[in-house]
């Protein structure tokens, strides 16, 4: 099982499979790298690395989990993997990590995508694509109360009516919930106030990057119209909008996602 030791002493937990052009896939908030097991087929074209955020997954607590936290964490793996040019994708949470690490890696992320995510998840008077901030706070008490009922609940939330059928909900039970390890509680609300105060709307007209922005028309916890905002504001991005779809396409139409994914990195492949 390997692992990395940031600066700050914590200890990253990676895994990778395939080989060829690197993808980076960031998972997002009280998750882990797990959650990406529907993309294991891209590993027969490429290389797949999928990371454990600190205080996620296997990997250890720490004292911060500020987005730039988070943020070097990522560049800490890309020296390790020996990473000059790969693609970058971050799922809801992992989307704003995503954003944050891309100044630091520069011409490094080769392409970016961002799954389900927002520049800023809470929403206020000049925002409106965001979730209401006592929303964020409700979250918090909760998971004081019944952690585990609460993350349960989210969870579930990620998905809408007549999205999966019973096979499909029993295999993601199987296959990502019931094998995964629950995040540390602390790291879990540390992270949720990171959410509740990030705002990444100023970086996104400097990103250079070839940028897909994949959104499920009916996410209930990072709106379409903030997929559409990336899209319009990160220069020369594409919006790939999947229909009767929540917050998590890859693991409700895991079929086309990757179809998808690997078209786009076919073409930034291409260019180069």
């Amino acid at each position: 099982m390997p692992f990395l030791e940031t600066a700050d002493r914590v200890s990253i937990h990676y895994e990778e499979e395939g080989k060829g052009f690197p993808l980076v896939l960031v998972h997002g908030w009280a998750m882990s790298g797990k959650v990406w097991a529907f993309q294991k087929p891209l590993a027969e074209r490429f290389r797949l690395i999928t990371v454990d955020l600190r205080g996620h997954g296997e990997s250890s607590t720490a004292a911060g989990y500020a987005f730039a936290d988070f943020a070097a964490d990522l560049v800490a793996l890309f020296d390790r993997m020996g990473l000059a040019r790969a693609g970058l994708m971050g799922w809801s949470m992992g989307a704003q990590v995503a954003l944050e690490a891309i100044s630091l890696l520069g011409d490094r992320v080769a392409a970016l995508m961002l799954v389900a995510g927002t520049p800023k998840f809470t929403g206020d008077d000049g925002w409106p694509y965001g979730l209401p901030a006592t929303e964020a706070r409700g979250l918090a008490l909760r998971l004081k109360r019944d952690y585990d009922i609460t993350l349960g609940a989210f969870f579930r939330r990620m998905f809408v009516e007549g999205e999966l059928a019973n096979d499909q909900y029993q295999r993601i039970v199987r296959e990502i919930v019931i094998p995964r390890r629950n995040p540390d509680p602390a790291a879990v609300q540390a992270a949720l106030a990171t959410l509740a105060e990030g705002d990444h709307r100023p970086l996104l007209p400097a990103i250079v990057s070839p940028t897909l922005v994949m959104h499920g028309d009916r996410d209930a916890i990072c709106p379409p119209d903030a997929g559409r905002y990336l899209a319009r504001e990160i220069p020369g991005a594409r919006l790939f909008s999947l229909e009767g779809v929540g917050h998590a396409p890859f693991l409700s139409r895991p079929e086309a996602f990757n179809r998808e994914i690997s078209r786009f990195l076919a073409e930034v492949i291409g260019r180069d």
